[in-house]
This record gives C-alpha cells, sequence and structure tokens, in this order.
C-alpha cells in the first residue's frame, strides 16, 4: 500500500493558494472559441498540457462511435453583420458567443426581415449574449444582446459568417496517474463549450491543477481524467476503451464549479454505489444548501458513462446545477462570476472525496469480547471541557464498536454522523496500538 491507512492525501492544500491558481487557468482558457471539434480544442489542450503530460487523442472524421459518428472539424475566422455604412452590429471577434457555435459559412446581403429569422437573444435578459449551437442540423444564425437587436433597423444588412466544415478529426485529451492497482477513479469535463466560465472552463481548470497535485503523490487508485467534447467525446473514449471499462470503480463528471451555489451532486445511475456515498458524506459535513439529486437521463457525459451498456458509477458534480442559475448559457457566465473561493471549495470537496477512497477500509477489533481498556494505553485524553477530545473519543468507540469486518471507515461514518477524517484517524490510531486488523 502506498499511504498510511486512514491518512488524508490533501491535508494541507492551501485553499487560498489552489483557488487562486484555478481561477488564473480558467482565465486563460476563456477567451477560446472551442467547439466539439476543431482548432479551439487543441489549443485550450495545449494549455493544460503545460501543467500535466497530457496525451491527445485524434479520431478521424467518420470514425463510427456505436451509434455516433466522428464529426467534421469546424474552423471558424470570422463573422459579422454589418449594417449600410460597415458598422459591425455583431462582431465575433468581440466576443465568440455572438456566432451559432458549429454554424454552417454564409456570406450575403439581405433583408433585415429575412436575417432576423436567424439571430438569437433572450428577450428576458435583454442585455446578455446567449449561447447556441448546431452541431448536428445543418443551419447558421448569430446571437446578441436582445436589445441590440431591438435597435437594429429595416434594411439590407452584410451577413458573414467565414467558416468552413471539413474532414480532419474529433480531439480529446486524457492524463492517467498510475497508482499501485489497475481499478481506476474517472474525472471528467468537457471541452467544447466557448467563452462560458463556470460551463466549463472552471471544471477544465480544475481538474487539470488537480491531476498535477494528484501526480505528486502515491496512490491506491490509478486516475484518469478526460477533457473531451461533451457527449460525442465520451463516446469516443467509451469506444476506443471498452477493455478498460471494467477498471472504472469511482467515477466524477465536473462543470460549474465555480460559482457559490449548491453545491450540487447527481448520482450514478446506480444509485447507491461507493462515488454517491462519498459524496453525500461529504456534502453532508460541507454545510450550505447541498443538494443530491437522483440520476436522470439529462445533463452531462454521465448520461454515456451511465447509459445501459456500461452503467459505470460515475455521478455529476457541480456548484449551481446547469440550468438553475440565470448566467447560465449567457455572456454573463463569465470570469467575473467564477471566484478563486469558490473554486477553492469545490476543489476541497473532490480531494476530500478522493481522501476516502483512498482511505476506506474495513476493520476487525483484535479485542472484540467488550470494550478494550483505552485508559491504559494512553488512548483517552483527559477530556474535561475539550469537544474535539470528547469528538475523537466518540470516534474510537464508533469503530472499535463496528470493527466486526463488515463496517468499512465509510459505513461507520455515515452510522455515526462523524466526518470520516475523524473515523479514519481513529481507526489509524487503534491499529498502531493493535486494538484494529485488516479484514482479511
Amino acid at each position: 500500500m502506498n499511504k498510511q491507512v486512514g491518512g488524508a492525501m490533501f491535508e494541507n492544500a492551501g485553499d487560498d493558494e489552489i483557488g487562486k491558481e484555478i481561477h488564473a487557468l480558467a482565465r486563460r482558457l476563456y477567451p477560446i472559441c472551442r467547439s466539439i471539434t476543431g482548432d479551439g480544442v487543441r489549443e485550450t489542450l495545449a494549455i493544460l498540457a503545460e501543467h500535466i503530460a497530457l496525451e491527445r487523442h485524434e479520431v478521424v472524421t467518420g470514425t463510427p462511435l456505436f451509434d455516433w459518428t466522428a464529426p467534421q472539424e469546424w474552423i471558424i475566422r470570422d463573422a459579422y453583420i454589418a449594417d449600410a455604412s460597415g458598422r459591425r452590429v455583431v462582431d465575433f471577434r468581440k466576443h465568440n458567443l455572438h456566432v451559432l457555435n458549429y454554424s454552417q459559412p454564409i456570406r450575403a446581403r439581405m433583408a433585415f426581415a429575412e436575417l432576423k429569422r436567424h439571430i438569437h437573444t433572450i428577450p428576458e435578459q435583454p442585455e446578455l449574449i446567449p449561447y447556441r449551437t448546431s452541431y448536428y442540423a445543418e443551419n447558421w444564425g448569430f446571437c446578441m444582446a436582445h436589445n441590440a437587436f431591438l435597435a437594429m433597423e429595416d434594411g439590407e444588412y452584410e451577413v458573414v459568417i467565414d467558416a468552413e466544415h471539413r474532414d480532419g478529426s474529433l480531439t480529446y485529451g486524457e492524463y492517467l496517474h498510475a497508482g499501485a492497482s489497475e481499478d481506476t477513479f474517472l474525472l471528467s469535463a468537457h471541452i467544447c463549450h466557448p467563452s462560458l466560465a463556470n460551463d466549463n472552463c472552471s471544471g477544465l481548470a480544475l481538474l487539470t491543477l488537480l491531476a498535477r497535485n494528484l501526480g505528486r503523490r502515491a496512490t491506491r487508485y490509478s486516475y484518469r481524467f478526460l477533457f473531451a467534447p461533451g457527449t460525442i467525446g465520451s463516446l469516443a473514449w467509451l469506444s476506443r476503451n471498452e477493455e478498460r471499462v471494467p477498471e472504472i470503480m469511482h467515477g466524477l463528471v465536473v462543470s460549474c464549479v465555480g460559482d457559490g451555489g449548491g453545491p450540487t451532486y447527481k448520482r450514478s445511475r446506480r444509485g447507491s454505489a461507493f462515488i454517491d456515498r462519498a459524496m453525500a458524506h461529504v456534502l453532508e459535513h460541507f454545510g450550505g444548501d447541498a443538494t443530491i439529486l437522483d440520476f436522470s437521463p439529462y445533463g452531462y457525459d454521465e448520461r454515456q458513462f451511465c447509459s445501459p451498456g456500461f452503467n459505470l458509477p460515475v455521478g455529476l458534480f457541480q456548484r449551481s446545477a446547469f440550468g438553475t442559475f440565470p448566467e447560465y448559457h449567457t455572456s454573463a457566465d463569465n470570469l467575473d462570476f467564477i471566484r478563486p473561493e469558490h473554486l477553492a471549495a469545490s476543489y476541497r470537496i473532490i480531494t476530500d472525496v478522493i481522501d476516502i477512497v483512498e482511505g476506506d477500509w474495513r476493520p476487525v477489533s483484535t479485542n472484540p469480547k467488550g470494550e478494550p481498556q483505552l485508559g491504559r494505553r494512553g488512548l483517552y485524553l483527559a477530556l474535561g471541557g475539550d469537544k474535539a477530545g470528547a469528538q475523537a473519543a466518540m470516534a474510537m468507540l464508533w469503530v472499535l464498536n463496528l470493527a466486526d469486518g463488515d463496517h468499512s471507515l465509510l459505513a461507520m461514518a455515515e452510522r455515526s454522523g462523524l466526518r470520516f477524517a475523524d473515523i479514519a484517524q481513529a481507526a489509524d490510531l487503534l491499529r498502531r496500538h493493535d486494538l484494529l486488523r485488516a479484514a482479511g
């Protein structure tokens, strides 16, 4: 075993520092125009590769991916709507949300009456630019603030989307931290969204720095990090790695982890997998407005990992759930919306879960008939009014009472209502005093 049983792997992580680091990396990723394919994805992966030994995979256009097919690459150079004076009333160069993502090219002059059918706005949020896509249906279009749309006059406009679709490849990145076992914890973030800070520059940045920090540690489990376009990217990985699927023991899809809402966890399709229990335990002790949701077949890439042909123990972790915050899929999902302190808290939640995954084991009491005398072993502190000492004593009593070989440390924490870290620390202390052994 690579680490002392029950120890915390991330106990010395500085929350202020890691939050700032994650935010700084998200800031670098934010301006890039990404889509499900193309150089925006490659540029993003190149930045992530500055921090971890990222392996880039290219899946040739037309490759069958179960019931899907690897799409063409999308190349976007410019896009705008110009009025009769030549003034750009919509300009892709000012914000890449202004163009319908994966749009077909167009170069034409047309009347406003025809053009407005291809303009997307949010009337109830009139100052914001919406994010819209057309990945699997041929279409072209623009997105703009509704107030700017209302200011457009009748007349002729120049309409240009300098883009093309061509055969190439779908790109995704992968990083493997090898542990003592091939049993694997999968962590995945979608890489296809353009300038949306929370969804999902936050997830990409957090997982990259988590992978970097995890790579400096010896672990029991292996950790596989996947940075892939939504839906089609996870399908590409699954189709190329079916032999590795049985190795996945735990998994998290990570997105929208930079705002101050939630946190929110959506269970895996199994509903009671270890990851579901570990996340529920951590969030129970996190405080705030933590929410646990049952699995549903709508969301992010957990849908693919939890499809019936795989049914992997993969849940979805977010702060505010997708679609529930007003900034979602709009230009308001910017770098001011995500905060270092929220990113740090999200990082801490995931590392606490990793500590549970790494530190869980099933103790057996070596002195099960009655309660062993802890005082003569120096294990009882002079409790007095010391709340921490009393809690440590309770943790030892719970561990000793449930150390029957059937209860893991997580099960003990769930039953006692104590934090896993306290249970793990008590178990480690009792083991050092030969009052526990690991179940066979």
